[in-house]
């Protein structure tokens, strides 16, 4: 069963969604790969406290790792890479080059940048946290203005 509810953050309304009561997405307006409305049940806010309250903090810069149960639906692939994205410390960053080569696999940077767009966790599974070779900002499902606007904050170099 999936319930969803929205929650106000300084980069737009977050969509969160779960699925048997464990968050499985969590969407930007305007979110590249974003499932339609319809897709995400029914809405109440009551499997998301946790989930809301280490936004909250998150975005309030107390809080540097989330620490939430998740239901990611994906390939094996899918789940190698994102697992490996929530061990990029915050305010660092990692090209899909060095994220395939953690990986083992050093030519895989085209599937990776594949996976890490698939991502369905925004912000708590830090797709952000990846870039282009030599430092570029390269895609972002939430668009690449959120992408700078987060790692500037999470870098200490910007405010809301």
């Amino acid at each position: 069963m999936k319930q969803h509810t929205v929650k106000d953050s300084p980069y737009g309304p977050l969509t969160l969604v779960a699925t048997d009561g464990v968050l499985s997405g969590v969407y930007m307006t305007e979110h590249r790969h974003r499932p339609p409305l319809e897709t995400f049940g029914h809405r109440d806010e009551r499997p998301f406290a946790a989930a809301a309250e280490q936004l909250d903090a998150y975005f309030a810069g107390d809080l540097k790792e989330f620490d939430l149960p998740l239901h990611l639906d994906g390939t094996p692939f899918q789940h190698r890479v994102w697992q490996r994205l929530q061990q990029i410390p915050y305010g660092a960053t990692l090209s899909y080059g060095e994220l395939a080569l953690a990986l083992g696999n050093p030519k895989a940077s085209r599937a990776v940048g594949l996976a890490n767009g698939r991502n369905p966790v925004s912000i708590i599974v830090p797709c952000h946290r990846v870039i282009g070779a030599g430092g570029s900002l390269t895609g972002y499902g939430g668009g690449l203005d959120r992408k700078r606007r987060l790692l500037d904050f999470e870098r200490g170099t910007a405010l809301f």
